[in-house]
């Protein structure tokens, strides 16, 4: 069965169709600039290009980078127009896709469902969580499998900052840090989200996903496990093809 997935990011719209039997894509993704200001118009068109690119005609499943309630409305941007804040990205989404049947959902929740599902979190029980280091920090936490959704905490306060402001992989190439130099932020956040929530297992999603051997060495004192993601960047266009399906 084939699903169109779109991760909705603060610096890009990417996405593809999506074997859900594999949980990998059949054919190379699609993958756009998100417009700045990152507007609802400008997203949704991105969101068209991407999917026009492949003439796409059944359902879509999108992220977006910030808390999804009531199936579709938005509740929170912090990296793209505040605009979007109270927002039906549902019917936004499904009238410019010319009433293709779409589901919205949390960009990193999406992450994690499919990292459970088909990557670093298969098997696992007890307490993981996934965070995605992008333009921002997204996390999802499942207990026993279960995802606990929209939980945000890229924007936990880490010395008088949001966390996401300092550890993102943003903050790395804004402030041109070595590899070494942002783990060892990484690591205080890690830490700080230890002592809340005890995990047995982090997994490393976003595009440094792909690089961990350049930092994961680097992190140390922290009692989980610390795992890349095994679906790397395409997890997001996964875990929504997964939503749209409703296998999440």
């Amino acid at each position: 069965m084939q699903i169109f997935g779109v991760d909705i990011g603060g610096s890009g719209i990417k996405g593809a169709p999506v074997d859900l039997d594999k949980g990998e894509l059949t054919q190379e993704r699609c993958k756009v600039l998100t417009p700045h200001p990152a507007t609802p118009d400008g997203v949704a068109d991105g969101v068209k290009e991407v999917v026009d690119h492949f003439g796409w005609t059944g359902p879509v499943g999108l992220t977006f980078p910030g808390v999804v309630t009531g199936g579709a409305t938005i509740r929170t941007a912090a990296n793209v127009d505040k605009s979007w804040i109270d927002k039906d990205a549902g019917a936004l989404f499904a009238e410019r896709l010319g009433g293709l049947p779409v589901t919205v959902v949390n960009d990193a929740d999406a992450a994690g469902v499919a990292e459970m599902h088909f990557g670093a979190g298969q098997g696992h029980k007890g307490t993981v969580i996934l965070l995605t280091f992008g333009t921002g920090i997204g996390s999802a936490l499942f207990v026993n499998g279960i995802l606990v959704p929209n939980t945000e905490l890229g924007h936990l306060e880490l010395n008088g900052h949001d966390a996401e402001k300092k550890a993102s992989s943003k903050a790395k190439e804004d402030e041109e840090l070595t590899w070494e130099h942002w783990a060892h932020r990484v690591q205080k956040y890690l830490a700080h989200v230890e002592m809340l929530f005890s995990p047995d297992l982090f997994i490393i999603g976003g595009g440094v996903s792909r690089k961990a051997d350049k930092f994961l060495h680097f992190i140390e004192g922290i009692k989980a496990e610390i795992v890349p993601a095994q679906l790397q960047n395409n997890a997001g266009i996964v875990g929504a093809a997964m939503h749209a399906a409703g296998d999440d």
